[in-house]
């Protein structure tokens, strides 16, 4: 095992004050807010529907303008990371493994994690590459920034099946499956056993794997 990939929302960074931004900027109560994200979730569906739910004919791309214009834009901080995170990270390095930290997001969430100094030898985003999950193009860029690691000496981490385990096992990575966040939780006995190497509670358990993987 010689790289791990991680997702990024609901696996590195908590969507709390995602969704808690959100639910202020169109001035709803979060709990309905988180209400309806739970709802979709269960349905399959894409996240954004809630907001979709919550304001019929949104346009989203310009909300999202209106949101940065306004001030009350994304953001990401060390309180929204995960206390598993840098420990993790951290140990993975010393380890030897090649980090590598790629998801869905948006250009600008991209330079706010680099802007958090993570210990991973890359980050990178949909936004930025131009491609996104579950598209096998995004995991043609995983395994180019893999740092040289067969897709089976490489690993993607996520909480999503559809976006992140099942994909990555179709193209040939060997997949973590995180039982965190909504989806991780809802979907991890019915989707992504089937795909997964492994099921995992805690990015802590990444690092007795690669120990045990890699006979060390």
């Amino acid at each position: 095992m010689k790289c791990i990939v991680f997702d990024i929302g609901e696996t590195l960074v908590r969507d709390d004050r995602y969704w808690a931004r959100w639910a202020e900027w169109l001035d709803v109560p979060r709990h309905t807010l988180s209400a309806l994200v739970g709802a979709v979730v269960a349905q399959g569906r894409d996240n954004a529907d809630a907001l979709r739910l919550l304001k019929p004919g949104i346009d989203l791309g310009a909300e999202y303008a209106a949101r940065e214009a306004a001030g009350r834009g994304e953001d990401l901080d060390e309180s929204d990371l995960y206390d598993d995170v840098r420990p993790t990270l951290t140990a993975l390095r010393g380890l030897g493994v090649r980090v590598v930290i790629a998801g869905n997001q948006t250009v600008k969430a991209g330079r706010l994690l680099r802007h958090l100094e993570l210990p991973a030898d890359l980050v990178a985003t949909s936004g930025e590459w131009g491609c996104a999950k579950p598209a096998t193009e995004f995991f043609t860029r995983v395994s180019d920034a893999a740092g040289g690691a067969l897709p089976h000496e490489t690993v993607y981490v996520g909480d999503h099946p559809a976006n992140d385990t099942l994909p990555a096992a179709a193209f040939g990575l060997r997949a973590a499956h995180l039982r965190r966040g909504p989806w991780g939780h809802l979907w991890a006995d019915e989707i992504a056993v089937a795909a997964a190497d492994w099921i995992v509670d805690s990015l802590h358990d990444l690092v007795d794997i690669v120990r045990m993987e890699n006979g060390l």
